[in-house]
């Protein structure tokens, strides 16, 4: 009798032959991991654009679909290799440009073990044990955000953006059909995902109604309901709120209690975008931020910020599991009415998405593993960094020192090099050219990842910014990334 055929082909990872094939391939991956950490050497890899991608295809070999494989342990390892090399390491303290946080080695363990195992969340006969673990996980993050257990619901999302278009959705289907343009109302510092979001629904992106915010840049709850009853006049209606709790830049938050009760006032859907700021929920200095919160119709976190897990671990919550009525849907072949009569629970009618990963798992992981406690002293380590940087970076400062642009109040902090006056270009354009350049100049020479943004509009508008999420990096490590940026913005002037 010839051999079965499957005798030639690769391993499959899940049962225990394919664990201890895991197992086997795992000091591959570690061994290319940390060869290709060595290569880079810094937070990213020197050269830019050009030497990556002639590093990733001396790595594919000239294609990525070769006519011949060159086996598991060869393209593993080469390709483990150059994304290694050429990779943005958060976890190296000189990576502080953006909301990406360096992953908990235990939140990283439990990834694979979700990979491993495969399980889908779209019906119970594909995750069991992953179904029960979301609904958990789910409850236990309704209660930090205030919200009866009992009642409240949610489902684990790729992040923000998807949170916050689950939250349009509901609201918008909540009301149903009737006169005038569904109109969302957030502030002038809200997330872009939310016009998108708008414009992705069909409600048109100028749908969304920016408003005012104060010198603190929080949403000013008057102009919020001034905007309210414009709409109304306008025979148009107030669909639903979004409430910023933690400003992608600088970190602000919204009045949350002031801005539930305009929404109390003229029927609106109160949605709280906290993918940034929900993570002070761990931490007793910083949760009072989030006061109000409680009151949302919605709320959107985001643990793959401070929350330290790999992406994606997006969490959407529902003060009442009613309110996903809009997204429910009957598959016969995944939640049959018979199946749930019988106790089968189906987790379909919680997402847009059918195929759903178990990303629940490492967080359920490391939820157990720190306690509120844990993440809580991590957040408010990362909280203590952005003051030091605070503190270190002048108020006041004259040319070629660095300007601080408000007070951090989250982890992240906003500032700008000011560069010497130039009797041929105004200081504001000059300010602008030296602070994009030096950030590509960091970028280039692989030494730091500094943010970028813009505060306010116009010649002088842009800024730089640390985004501090490595409860391991020091007040010395602080310093030498300030240190960086001002060497760097020195050497830009005298080149321009």
């Amino acid at each position: 009798m010839p051999p079965h055929p499957a005798a030639s082909y690769p391993a499959l990872a899940g049962g225990v032959r394919g664990a201890d094939e895991l197992g086997a391939l795992l000091g591959t991956v570690l061994g290319a991991l940390a060869a290709g950490a060595r290569d880079r050497g810094g937070p990213l890899p020197a050269g830019g654009p050009t030497a990556v991608d002639a590093a990733v295809r001396q790595a594919l070999g000239g294609t990525a679909l070769p006519g011949h494989g060159s086996g598991e342990r060869e393209a593993l390892a080469a390709l483990t290799h150059v994304l290694a090399y050429g990779a943005t390491d958060p976890a190296d303290p000189a990576c502080a440009g953006h909301l990406h946080c360096p992953p908990l080695a235990v939140a990283v363990a439990a990834d694979l073990v979700a990979s491993a195992l495969n399980p889908s969340l779209d019906s119970w006969d594909q995750a069991p044990a992953a179904t029960a673990l979301e609904t958990e996980v789910v409850a236990a993050l309704a209660e930090l955000v205030g919200f009866n257990p009992q009642l409240a619901s949610g489902t684990i999302t790729t992040g923000g953006t998807e949170s916050n278009l689950l939250g349009l959705l509901l609201a918008r289907d909540r009301t149903g059909p009737g006169v005038g343009r569904h109109r969302v109302l957030c502030s002038e510092a809200a997330h872009f995902s939310v016009r998108r979001g708008a414009a992705l629904l069909g409600l048109g992106d100028d749908a969304v109604v920016p408003v005012a915010t104060g010198t603190d840049h929080r949403l000013d709850a008057g102009a919020l309901d001034a905007v309210c009853r414009r709409v109304s006049a306008a025979n148009d209606r107030p669909t639903v709120i979004v409430a910023t709790a933690g400003t992608t830049d600088l970190g602000a938050v919204d009045p949350l209690a002031a801005c539930a009760d305009v929404a109390r006032e003229h029927g609106a859907w109160l949605h709280v975008d906290a993918a940034y700021g929900g993570g002070a929920l761990f931490s007793d200095r910083l949760a009072p931020l989030l006061v109000g919160i409680a009151y949302a119709d919605s709320v959107g976190l985001d643990l793959h910020k401070l929350g330290w897990q790999p992406v994606a671990a997006g969490v959407f919550l529902v003060r009442d599991a009613a309110l996903f009525a809009p997204l429910t849907q009957r598959a016969k072949y995944l939640n049959p009415a018979d199946d749930e009569e019988a106790g089968l629970p189906s987790l379909l009618g919680h997402s847009p998405r059918t195929t759903r990963r178990a990303d629940a798992f490492k967080i359920a992981v490391t939820l157990r593993a720190l306690g509120r406690t844990g993440l809580g002293a991590m957040v408010d380590r990362c909280h203590e960094l952005a003051r030091y940087a605070g503190e270190r970076i002048d108020r006041d400062p004259g040319p070629g020192a660095l300007e601080l642009t408000a007070e951090p109040v989250l982890t992240s902090v906003v500032f700008r090099y000011v560069p010497h006056p130039h009797p041929a270009e105004p200081a504001g354009r000059r300010s602008d050219l030296v602070n994009a350049e030096l950030r590509r100049t960091l970028l280039a020479d692989g030494r730091a990842v500094v943010g970028r943004t813009d505060i306010g509009s116009g010649p002088g508008s842009v800024r730089l910014k640390l985004t501090l999420l490595n409860p391991h990096a020091t007040e010395r490590d602080v310093d030498a990334l300030l240190r960086l940026v001002l060497d760097a913005g020195r050497a830009v002037e005298r080149d321009l």
